[in-house]
């Protein structure tokens, strides 16, 4: 599914958070579309918003990328016959959705915001220029990058992976409903295992459904780490922002 992004990058001057000096200054956050749900079957819960906007604001130092799986999924609209193109573009437009609800819940918690979109809809959102996004994040602002890439075919994953590498990004983090990468799903085997490191190559080997492969193949080769951490734990984007070990980290050494 093509799902419009947010992404928020700090500029280039070290930043310093609510919880002290950063380890990383510049940063993408990958949240998915169903984040946003709370406890909803459809749309967006306002007081998930305010928390990860919170979350955010604690940092200001960053990216979020927002899927559209609350709203629409490409692919499963493609499943039932529709036109896989039309559908991706369907589910940009519902991350496009999601970065307006988004830029409300942090503008709210006092963090100046811009929404910008691979697809133009300039009553809405600025057009993505990508030394106009870094502008704004030099100036201490949060930028939300939606609508994916702008093309079909490629999923929120791989538009963050993208984003966080034009920006400069030292960090993506990709948040989900664990605390980690697992070697089963944690929700229906109790006694899975909680993987600490991983490389890239165990990753795409194993073919571990964390991100798609092209997500991490484009951060493989241009030595992007990525954390995978619980979102819904407090504090944890601060956590990681600062060094300390949280969730699972990828990157291209050596897996202990």
């Amino acid at each position: 599914m093509s799902d419009a992004p947010t992404g928020v990058i700090a500029g280039a001057p070290r930043v310093t958070g609510k919880a002290g000096a950063l380890r990383y200054s510049r940063i993408l956050l990958k949240i998915s579309g169903e984040a946003l749900l709370g406890d909803r079957q459809y749309g967006v819960d306002p007081a998930v918003t305010s928390f990860i906007a919170k979350q955010i604001g604690d940092v200001q130092a960053a990216g979020v990328v927002v899927g559209g799986g609350n709203i629409f999924r490409g692919m499963a609209a493609a499943a039932r016959g529709m036109d896989r193109a039309t559908g991706d573009y369907m589910g940009m437009l519902a991350t496009v959705m999601n970065g307006l609800a988004l830029q409300d819940a942090l503008e709210k918690a006092g963090v100046q915001t811009r929404v910008m979109s691979a697809i133009a809809m300039n009553e809405v959102a600025e057009p993505y220029i990508r030394r106009r996004a870094v502008r704004h994040l030099e100036k201490g602002r949060v930028v939300i990058f939606a609508a994916g890439t702008g093309n079909p075919y490629f999923t929120t994953d791989t538009a963050a992976a993208l984003r966080a590498v034009e920006i400069g990004a030292e960090v993506m983090l990709k948040a989900t409903k664990v605390d980690g990468v697992y070697d089963a799903d944690p929700l229906t085997h109790p006694d899975a295992i909680r993987h600490e490191h991983l490389t890239f190559s165990d990753v795409l080997q194993d073919r571990l459904q964390v991100l798609d492969a092209t997500a991490v193949s484009l951060c493989m080769e241009n030595g992007l780490p990525i954390v995978v951490f619980d979102l819904h734990r407090a504090g944890n984007i601060s956590r990681v922002a600062l060094g300390e070990h949280v969730g699972t980290r990828i990157d291209g050494g050596t897996a202990e």
